[in-house]
């Protein structure tokens, strides 16, 4: 049978929308000589993570953007300033705005409406020729018409020049004709979809994750009203921030303690390339940077970031040499001394962005990264120049941070050394027979009494167990020196043999599957997150390859005659006991795993024909990063309102 696997918590989606310069271009031309067909519309249902990422909740919350990203480019060419986003009680989704209407007129392609084509051909779209859009996120004009392709069904209602029409499709195809005009109070787009149970693998959309981005959106464009609905809870939320990106910096970094006062806030635009950064540092350890292309949200960075990179660190050299911070015989500030404690958003716009793929995760326009250079490192001359007095904190911080980072290539070099001889290794690291990475996994639990039903219990071949003593050190709060000062981290380190940070490979990766196993009550809950909380900051690689997993040990036994069942959930306990009727049955609560025996715990946990896994997924690692924050930093607040907002949805409380 193999693996059962669920996704974990987290998500993702961060594709985006788009953006201009600003530009009321009310003279532009929108209408069916604006659509440009470029090529058909097959083969997506047959292979939609080509052009969604995947049929997981990633996927799926990508349809939301491809729909929002017409609207957002609507908004930023003046057209538009609000946009409604609803999830219906049968998840169902719609995205309204009150822009001027897709075009309904005959398309020159074929004679269809162009709405229709613009739904029902791949390509088609108003971005290719620069006419009715100067700037946009979604050029490959794939979106709509891919959200069409996935959804059970699909139905538009657009009010333009007074008239409304309508239509209907059906996973793609136009199961009505475009409807009869009939007179409109509104303007604008309405989109109603259903995405496809055929397609994906649960269609059940998370509001914290669309929030998330629309969020972004509105802090990214701002004057932008955007609502967003629950129809399943009631949850409500509206957001428009004057603000701007100083707005997101400082929304960024509450509940942290600033270096200078306010934020560094530049904007402006060079060879047809718009640029609005951010940049504030705070007393925390961490580096948060957040870059947008045409308000598309580059989680892998690309130019623009390199360009920031670059330009922050000559900058602040520069005027740390000539205010006498730094002595002669000293080194340069590396761009890694620069990282601690730094918050920065980086939004750039231009005419023709080259995105790595559909899902747009990478700037690749050589030409950005020289642009941004010299914008921000001019405009970090002048800001310095007028507020002196906020460069010695910012190069304090980053010689600690260097005299720190230094400690730690001394660990890092132990650690290292210790994972080539196997140092250390003996006595907590059981490992397998199997030297073949991806037909191997180690589990990685806390205590003796668990490790030992492990090692009794696995199958030598190919499970590893590392029998960690005590919880691991909250690497939220410590510097990169320290926390390769803790044993049971480094010992992980070891294990895996792939290093960490810049210098993580995953080639030396020895285990493929990379199992947490804790016990099902508080402390096994804190473990996972401090393991969790370790990977995602020094080992992200892990979870973007889909090798990070939480096991998912039973939290009863119930004895009904000579028959015994595993319950997993309080619900699942609820339904067999119910169903018992008469018969007698007895309940056992496993609080830890070493109240299981080996062979228990190979057949509920471990057995990979009967167990179940959840992979860890980030899809949408802005709000990933928040929780890892709030969860796990300094600031007590934030936690307590955390806690008092989701502790309803807990699903099996420890008391």
């Amino acid at each position: 049978m193999g693996d059962n696997v669920i996704n974990g918590n987290g998500t993702n989606g961060t594709n985006g929308i788009n953006g201009t310069n600003g530009t009321n271009n009310a003279a532009a031309e929108y209408d069916a000589g604006s659509i440009q067909v470029l090529e058909g519309l097959e083969a997506v249902r047959k292979r939609p993570g080509m052009y969604i990422g995947d049929t997981a909740g990633r996927g799926l919350h990508h349809l939301v953007y491809e729909v929002v990203d017409n609207a957002v480019d609507e908004a930023i060419g003046g057209f538009c300033d609000e946009i409604t986003v609803t999830i219906h009680a049968d998840e169902s989704v719609s995205v309204r705005d009150n822009g001027r209407g897709i075009p309904t007129d005959p398309h020159p392609y074929n004679g269809r409406p162009t709405c229709e084509v613009v739904l029902t051909v791949l390509h088609a779209g108003g971005k290719f020729g620069g006419g009715a859009y100067k700037v946009s996120g979604g050029l490959h004009g794939v979106g709509v018409s891919v959200v069409n392709a996935l959804s059970e069904w699909f139905e538009i209602a657009i009010a333009r020049d007074g008239v409304e029409r309508a239509q209907k499709f059906e996973r793609g195809t136009p199961v009505t004709d475009l409807s009869p005009p009939s007179p409109a109070e509104w303007h604008g787009t309405y989109l109603h979809y259903m995405p496809d149970a055929e397609i994906f693998e649960e269609v059940k959309h998370s509001f914290d994750v669309l929030k998330s981005r629309l969020r972004e959106l509105a802090f990214l464009n701002p004057g932008l009203r955007i609502f967003i609905e629950d129809k399943r809870t009631g949850e409500k939320k509206e957001y428009c921030f004057e603000g701007g990106i100083k707005a997101f910096v400082e929304y960024l970094d509450r509940g942290k303690t600033p270096i200078f006062p306010n934020p560094i806030v530049l904007s402006g635009a060079r060879d047809d390339v718009a640029v609005d950064i951010g940049i504030q540092y705070n007393d925390t350890y961490m580096e948060r940077v957040l870059s947008f292309a045409n308000l598309i949200h580059t989680i892998e960075g690309g130019t623009h970031v390199s360009g920031f990179r670059t330009a922050m660190t000559r900058a602040v050299n520069e005027v740390a040499r000539g205010g006498k911070l730094l002595k002669e015989k000293d080194d340069n500030l590396s761009g890694d001394d620069l990282k601690e404690g730094l918050t920065c958003v980086l939004s750039v716009k231009l005419g023709d962005p080259q995105f790595e793929g559909q899902t747009k995760t990478k700037l690749g326009n050589s030409e950005v990264r020289g642009i941004v250079d010299s914008f921000v490192y001019e405009g970090l001359l002048a800001w310095f120049e007028d507020n002196p007095e906020a460069i010695k904190p910012v190069v304090e911080k980053a010689l600690r941070a260097r005299q720190a980072r230094e400690a730690a290539k001394k660990a890092r070099e132990l650690v290292r050394k210790g994972a080539m001889t196997g140092m250390g290794l003996p006595g907590k690291l059981a490992d397998c027979s199997s030297r073949s990475p991806e037909n191997t996994e180690l589990y990685i639990v806390e205590g003796d009494s668990a490790g030992g039903s492990a090692k009794q219990g696995r199958d030598r071949s190919f499970q590893a167990i590392l029998a960690l003593r005590g919880k691991i050190l909250n690497v939220e709060k410590a510097r990169l020196d320290k926390m390769l000062g803790n044993n049971e981290i480094r010992t992980i380190i070891q294990a895996l043999g792939c290093g960490i940070g810049s210098e993580f490979d995953s080639q030396k990766l020895r285990y493929h599957k990379i199992i947490i196993m804790t016990d099902a009550d508080v402390d096994g809950a804190h473990i996972s997150t401090l393991l969790l909380t370790f990977f995602y900051r020094h080992m992200p690689e892990l979870i973007s390859s889909g090798y990070l997993y939480l096991a998912q040990p039973p939290l009863y036994r119930v004895q009904r005659g000579k028959q015994s069942r595993y319950c997993y959930t309080e619900k699942e306990l609820r339904s067999y006991v119910d169903g018992a009727g008469e018969a007698k049955v007895g309940v056992q609560r496993y609080k830890g795993l070493g109240e299981m025996n080996p062979g228990q715990l190979w057949e509920t946990t471990m057995d990979p024909q009967n167990r179940v896994l959840k992979r860890i997924d980030i899809d949408d690692y802005v709000l990933a990063d928040e929780y890892f924050d709030v969860l796990m930093g300094d600031k007590v607040e934030p936690r307590r309102e955390f806690i008092t907002s989701y502790a309803h949805e807990v699903k099996n409380l420890d008391v």
